[in-house]
């Protein structure tokens, strides 16, 4: 029922975005245009302030778990560049409809920052081509030097909608960023090593069931996760599929005309109808799913290496003898195995056209980016956050934790020649991130981390209008299999009504494209 609310309201919204209701507040926008081409832009000089004391902006920010009103790096910011900031957030759960309904309604933010999943890309791309943002390139042409000279020209040409630049990219790191985390000490008690096929891990699930190494008796959860999560990570790279759209002898397909899908959904039911799986995970949201395993009552979560130290904290102060770990890439029975590894874009920052200063906007972005600022805002003060010797950057604890930890959630854009030597700091800040990082992409064999071959991709008109849509739909849909509330026999009905729906027409648009740019 709330999948369908949700998507409801994502089809309200949509008409709410029409042309005649942005008209209202389009008068912050500027002139069509974009930036220069980087060389031109090293000598360029950002055009003076104007007279007066500097607005007070307002800027939306994906969530985190602090105020970043009161977050060290927001006081540094304003000492660095002038520019005092209210900062509100999008929730945890649904942040897309929060995010349209904002739009919507015409709030005035001065920038808006979102992550840069497939997802979000092609609403930020709907956004654009519906009118209800900012062009940048005169802006960035005008006041953003540090913008052109520090952001990679390929993210920015990446960011484009119909030639004009809306949005300031910050990049990915090319990384796989989740996978499954699982209880080590269950499996001791178990007597069974890490899984590192399908096969072996059914039969983990299995003794995690019968064995109860949890002391929940039949209340344990093998494997949770939010309700978002149809396609669980790890085991769906096991049938090919870790991303939205994968390559298929030679062609992008997205996951529901996959062959594999039909395989996939059937494992995952299995799983379902044995009790191996959590009963509820439709109904989880993040924070649900996280409790379950901090609380002990699950062996598995699907889970992003970030979110490490936070989880393992919670769960050793619920179970002090508690330990976990990653599992690296599970094998399929014909032999494949596969972790998403994102490429393009981490977050994206634009600027609607309800904002009263995009102006100012631009020049707060662009001292953000002034070399100094930008390190000190990354990982702070040399020998006060981190030490820097023989080329590497190390953190100094507690301090980094305390007041660089959430330094990334304040990037738009970053100085990408330098930023991944400095992410160092980041990454060592925990020794559990720092080994979760390593596992999923240091140790783990290069092959089977897969990039999204859509990360880079130009706006396509026909992919953006369909993504959210036909994302909806097959998950929905998913979900419905695995719950056994619809029956495999109609599948190829499905794929037939998905086709009809947008898939064709997708798939037709985004392989004219690939078919330019594959090797």
């Amino acid at each position: 029922m709330l999948k369908k609310h949700r998507k409801l309201m994502l089809v309200t919204l949509t008409a709410c975005l029409s042309a005649s209701s942005l008209v209202a507040c389009s008068s912050g926008g500027a002139s069509s245009g974009s930036p220069s081409s980087p060389a031109a832009s090293t000598a360029a000089t950002a055009a003076p302030a104007a007279a007066g004391p500097k607005p007070e902006l307002k800027s939306l920010q994906i969530w985190q778990k602090d105020d970043y009103n009161t977050y060290p790096v927001a006081k540094f910011l304003e000492q660095a560049t002038g520019y005092k900031v209210q900062y509100d957030m999008l929730p945890q759960d649904k942040p897309q409809d929060k995010l349209n309904i904002l739009i919507a309604s015409g709030e005035p933010y001065d920038a808006i920052t979102t992550v840069g999943s497939t997802d979000f890309k092609a609403v930020y791309s709907d956004y654009a081509k519906k009118g209800a943002l900012v062009d940048l390139g005169p802006l960035i042409d005008k006041f953003g030097p540090n913008i052109k000279a520090s952001v990679d020209p390929e993210a920015l040409e990446a960011a484009k909608v119909d030639g004009k630049l809306y949005g300031i990219p910050t990049k990915s790191l090319n990384a796989v960023s989740t996978s499954l985390f699982i209880r080590q000490d269950w499996l001791d008690k178990v007597g069974l090593k890490m899984p590192t096929t399908l096969d072996e891990l059914v039969a983990v699930l299995k003794a995690f069931k019968e064995k109860d190494p949890g002391g929940n008796g039949d209340k344990n959860i093998g494997l949770t996760m939010s309700g978002e999560a149809s396609f669980i990570s790890n085991i769906v790279g096991a049938f090919g599929m870790p991303n939205y759209w994968n390559d298929v002898n030679g062609k992008l397909i997205p996951r529901v005309m996959d062959p594999a899908f039909k395989d996939y959904t059937a494992f995952v039911a299995d799983l379902f109808k044995q009790g191996l799986i959590d009963k509820e995970f439709a109904a989880n949201k993040d924070a649900t799913a996280k409790e379950k395993f901090t609380s002990g009552k699950a062996g598995i979560i699907m889970l992003n290496w970030s979110d490490v130290p936070v989880i393992m904290d919670a769960l050793v102060k619920n179970v002090p003898t508690a330990k976990a770990g990653f599992l690296s890439a599970l094998q399929g029975k014909d032999g494949k195995a596969a972790l998403s590894a994102a490429r393009g874009f981490d977050r994206i920052t634009f600027i609607p056209k309800a904002s009263k200063h995009p102006e100012d906007a631009i020049k707060w972005m662009n001292a953000k980016l002034e070399k100094e600022t930008f390190k000190k805002m990354a990982i702070g003060e040399e020998n006060k956050h981190y030490t820097f010797k023989d080329g590497t950057y190390t953190p100094i604890q507690p301090i980094f934790t305390d007041e660089r930890n959430q330094a990334n959630n304040f990037l738009m854009g970053t100085d990408d020649k330098n930023y991944p030597t400095y992410w160092q700091a980041r990454v060592r800040k925990d020794m559990r991130l720092f080994d979760g990082w390593n596992l999923m992409n240091g140790l783990a064999p290069a092959s089977t981390k897969v990039v999204d071959q859509l990360g880079y991709a130009p706006y396509m008109a026909v992919f953006s209008k369909n993504f959210l849509q036909l994302n909806t739909m097959s998950s929905d849909y998913t979900t419905k299999l695995i719950f056994g509330a619809e029956p495999m026999s109609g599948i190829d009905a499905f794929i037939t009504k998905f086709k009809a729906s947008g898939g064709d027409a997708s798939f037709t648009e985004v392989n004219d494209w690939y078919a330019t740019v594959k090797k």
